[in-house]
């Protein structure tokens, strides 16, 4: 490991930070999808609900539990787990495959009819691509990345107002990064600058 970055130069010569240098599914996860933009209102909401659920955990759990997340959650269709009730709030918490909290579990259904419900004012994706900042991060090491920045917060607000929960300005800063609004990938990372949305 670079001592003065936090990156980790693999097998294959490429750098990574040290979150991704190790487990092959996050090192896959880093190399192909985080970070890289998503934009349809499905991957928008799976997203989100991903990130609430991470809340507390590590993100290779979550990853390690998404295949079962996706099913347990009809694929993250909006309208489907909108229309989830009683029965199957039971049915989510008995399923060991997911994180089996109750909070989390109604805060995802609750997001899915607020998903719905923003159609007729743009749509999810439109609300949160506003918040797309002028200037992204340009982080040398590890400690230089952010948790939280003035769009996060705004985006955390609106959607609260919007009635989303579990959308906390550091969940929604992650969930930026992982979004491609924000490029946190450290300079000197292979990945710095790959998701078309900032040069560098």
């Amino acid at each position: 490991m670079t001592e003065t970055t936090g990156l980790v130069v693999g097998d294959d010569g490429r750098a990574r930070p040290q979150w991704a240098a190790h487990d092959p599914l996050l090192r896959t996860y880093y190399d192909t999808e985080w970070g890289m933009p998503v934009r349809d209102e499905q991957g928008l909401f799976e997203r989100l609900s991903l990130e609430a659920f991470q809340s507390g955990l590590s993100w290779a759990t979550i990853l390690r539990k998404r295949s079962a997340f996706r099913e347990a959650f009809a694929g993250f269709d909006p309208d489907a787990v909108a229309r989830f009730d009683e029965a199957d709030t039971a049915r989510l918490l008995a399923d060991a495959r997911i994180v089996r909290n109750r909070a989390k579990i109604a805060a995802t259904i609750g997001n899915a009819q607020a998903t719905v419900s923003l159609r007729d004012r743009g749509g999810l994706a439109e609300l949160i691509w506003s918040f797309q900042p002028r200037e992204t991060p340009r982080p040398r090491t590890v400690a230089d990345v952010p948790t939280q920045s003035d769009e996060s917060r705004a985006l955390a607000r609106a959607l609260r107002k919007e009635g989303f929960r579990f959308v906390g300005p550091t969940t929604m800063f992650a969930l930026m990064e992982a979004l491609g609004l924000v490029d946190t990938h450290l300079l000197g990372s292979h990945r710095r600058g790959t998701s078309g949305v900032w040069d560098t």
